[in-house]
């Protein structure tokens, strides 16, 4: 079957969660292109995977959200290579990227007060609004 994906040293994705379909690349190649089943596409269900501990998966659903289907799945393709092989390698290297991107966790903010002069540069820039937008109403002038 297929080859375990090594994401880092404590979280590797079962090769039988990998679900791989090959079909045809497009754009030019002549022949081969239209003969070759060279495109990889690559799916993994985050949702349901065993790869993953609860607070791993929370955090790699929430850091990948907009790339993943309604079922929980994210699905990578390629077709950059002449080889399915190449194409494998590639969508694996992807995949195995944006997994350990997604489990580092986030940095804690650390509070921090405004400077005095932010606070000055802040209330200067208001007043100067609000002489602008004073000096839009109507002009009442006395010469009638």
């Amino acid at each position: 079957m297929a080859d375990d994906l090594v994401i880092n040293p404590r979280v590797t994705i079962p090769g039988d969660e990998l679900v791989y379909q090959a079909s045809r690349a497009s754009g030019p190649g002549g022949q081969h292109v239209n003969k070759a089943d060279t495109r990889i596409q690559v799916r993994w269900n985050v949702a349901e995977s065993r790869a993953l501990g609860p607070v791993q998966r929370q955090r790699v659903l929430r850091a990948l959200a907009a790339r993943l289907t309604g079922a929980g799945e994210i699905v990578l393709a390629s077709d950059k290579h002449r080889s399915q092989r190449r194409n494998r390698e590639e969508v694996d290297q992807r995949l195995a990227q944006l997994v350990r991107e997604a489990l580092v966790p986030p940095k804690p903010r650390r509070a921090t007060r405004p400077t005095a002069a932010s606070r000055r540069r802040r209330l200067e820039d208001k007043r100067r609004r609000g002489q602008t937008k004073r000096g839009r109403g109507r002009r009442h002038d006395s010469d009638d």
